[in-house]
């Protein structure tokens, strides 16, 4: 029997080794954060960036820029503002936007968790043994799942088969 089940199923599994991987990076990045004394999550990291880049963003300009949903931005906004990383004030022209920018906090540690970004940023190039066609791979799915979701071709399989 192979001892990795998962990979044995090869493309069958490909959301559970995603995510497999997916979470021993987070993890592991959490654990990083942590020794370093920062009270941040690992997946606060694209956002801060962004509004490094941008200093000023609608939830919904975060949700089109990540391709996030709005409802997931807004979870982690909320997260943000609780641990004081971030501020959300209402649009004085359209009172139905708020508008997200970093803290004093969060521009402060930014330096620090810049430097663990680049660490990071090597370390996965490191692990990508610095053959970067795996973002390829992931490009074409990206774009087939956007021009047809995977619950249609699933809904069109299930009953070309009937």
């Amino acid at each position: 029997m192979d001892k990795d089940y998962i990979k044995s199923l090869g493309y069958r599994a490909l959301d559970s080794r995603l995510k497999r991987i997916s979470d021993r990076i987070t993890h592991d990045i959490r654990k990083l954060y942590k020794e370093m004394d920062l009270d941040i999550e690992p997946g606060w990291y694209l956002l801060l960036r962004l509004l490094k880049e941008n200093k000023q963003l609608t939830i919904v300009q975060i949700a089109e820029q990540l391709n996030y949903a709005h409802p997931t931005v807004v979870v982690i906004i909320k997260k943000m503002v609780t641990k004081g990383y971030v501020v959300a004030e209402r649009d004085t022209e359209d009172k139905r936007k708020q508008l997200i920018s970093m803290t004093e906090k969060a521009k402060e540690a930014l330096p620090g968790m810049e430097k663990i970004w680049q660490s990071c940023d090597r370390a996965i190039f490191q692990v990508l043994e610095e053959d970067e066609t795996i973002l390829k791979y992931l490009d074409v799915i990206d774009e087939a799942l956007k021009t047809s979701s995977f619950y249609d071709r699933f809904k069109n399989e299930l009953n070309d088969k009937d």
